[in-house]
């Protein structure tokens, strides 16, 4: 049972006992469950999983809901459960994600919210305290009212690209209903977030094409960098056209058609970026999402966890849920169809990547933690070259193995001079003796013995019978 509940978790504590004098330790957790994804306090297990039981359970049971309700603001929901099993009863504390955020500890003269970090609770930084007051108050940062106006900054851009895209005119009143500005012309962070000048530093992407594999690569360093300001979609643009000036595309003959064999889909490679525009913590200050081009991948990086507090190694087949951190600027993506409202990006980036490369295998990863989110792509022609690579190396193996195993036959088998000389004289008289050999060739007893030697290993001849009696056999 315990295991089962175990497994069903979102995320999870243990604890042996309340221990009402240390409180904290796990109030913590449960400030942490309801700032995030949720999770399960088990007391009456240990930190291996064991199964310790608890003497009085109803005892406990009073004293955690008395401490939960008294030290965490504002009160979460939770649900305390008690399991028996084995003869030992444990108690499973159940807190669920909260709206209200942050909840925070409140005791003891701290005021503290917390959030998970691995398998621990550990205090919520700036930033995403900031992001949990903005979600405790139904408010996104980019939402937020500014007090910057609309007619001191420029928007040419953003306003060519969405007649291109939509075929219509963005008007003062779209800018109100869309939420880039209210009715008194003052910007949200959105709208600023559009705008031609670069109005908020930490809005930028930085682009780099590095020489080798990694970032530390004995070749050198950068070929190639990148730091794009400006508004978000020119940002866009900026960013899709360093990946192209920094990337190729093969072609190839097939019959009478040009079969085109780009590196990278570029559609995959758009979305990267455009997720990592749109899921962005732009709260977090000195941090920009970032474009890594490799020999053999494309990582795009963004500051930020996943919205949901999950990390994308849980979710199943990648499908995740279409909660956005800032769904005002989605929506803008949207509309200029850079992306799709449905939350199936990864998707799509997974499928189209994957067709380049005709293995049935996966060639996009992606990896999130509390701090940031990374798409990572293939190169298809590096996997294509490298694939070559191999074929051209096992090929020129074999043929070097034959070459070699042939050549070395025919030395190893040629006769020399004084092995023929000795070979002749067997010839004519299986019985000769070596002794008579060596006085027949003028040679050393011990020479007549090596090079018999030498001809018996290369297969020209045996002896048949006793050393002194027997007789030589001519084998070839």
């Amino acid at each position: 049972m315990l295991f089962q509940l175990i497994s069903e978790c979102t995320d999870y504590d243990f604890k042996v006992t309340p221990e009402m004098n240390k409180s904290k330790s796990w109030l913590k957790s449960v400030s942490a469950f309801a700032n995030t994804i949720g999770g399960t306090l088990f007391f009456g297990v240990d930190n291996d999983k064991r199964l310790i039981g608890l003497d009085d359970p109803q005892k406990v049971s009073d004293q955690i809901s008395e401490r939960i309700n008294a030290r965490i603001k504002p009160t979460p929901i939770y649900v305390l459960t008690p399991y028996k099993e084995d003869g030992k009863v444990f108690l499973a504390v159940k807190v669920y994600p909260g709206t209200a955020t942050p909840y925070y500890y409140d005791a003891d003269g701290v005021k503290e919210a917390y959030v998970r970090s691995g398998n621990e609770s550990i205090p919520a930084p700036n930033h995403i305290l900031n992001e949990l007051i903005l979600k405790g108050t139904n408010q996104t940062y980019d939402s937020v009212k500014t007090r910057l106006k609309k007619s001191d900054y420029s928007f040419t851009f953003f306003e060519a690209t969405f007649l291109e895209k939509t075929n219509t005119r963005i008007t003062d009143a779209d800018y109100r209903s869309f939420n880039l500005a209210d009715a008194e012309g003052y910007l949200t962070n959105a709208g600023a977030l559009l705008a031609d000048q670069t109005i908020f530093r930490h809005s930028r992407i930085f682009c780099t094409r590095w020489n080798g594999l990694d970032k530390t690569s004995t070749l050198g360093e950068a070929l190639d960098d990148k730091e794009i300001e400006g508004g978000l979609v020119n940002q866009l643009y900026a960013a899709m056209d360093f990946v192209r000036s920094n990337t190729k595309k093969k072609w190839r003959k097939s019959g009478m058609v040009r079969v085109e064999e780009p590196e990278y889909d570029e559609e995959a490679v758009r979305e990267a970026i455009v997720n990592g525009i749109i899921h962005r913590e732009y709260t977090r200050l000195g941090a920009e999402v970032c474009v890594d081009i490799y020999d053999d991948r494309i990582e795009v990086t963004s500051p930020g966890s996943m919205f949901s507090g999950e990390h994308i190694e849980k979710t199943v087949d990648r499908v995740v849920a279409s909660e956005r951190r800032n769904p005002v600027i989605a929506d803008i993506f949207a509309r200029m169809k850079f992306m799709e409202r449905r939350g199936s990006g990864l998707k799509k980036m997974t499928d189209r990547t994957n067709a380049l490369f005709h293995d049935g295998q996966n060639h996009v990863t992606f990896y999130s933690d509390n701090n940031y989110f990374r798409v990572t792509i293939g190169n298809a022609n590096y996997r294509r070259k490298r694939k070559i690579q191999e074929t051209n190396a096992t090929v020129n193996a074999t043929v070097n193995a034959t070459v070699n195993a042939t050549v070395n036959a025919t030395v190893n088998t040629k006769m020399t001079k004084s092995e023929k000389q000795i070979y002749d004289l067997i010839a004519k008289d299986p019985t000769v003796s070596a002794d008579t050999l060596a006085n027949q060739t003028g040679k050393h007893r011990s020479t007549v013995f090596r090079t018999i030697k030498k001809l018996k290993e290369k297969g020209y001849l045996d002896h048949v019978g006793p050393d002194k009696t027997g007789l030589w056999k001519i084998l070839k």
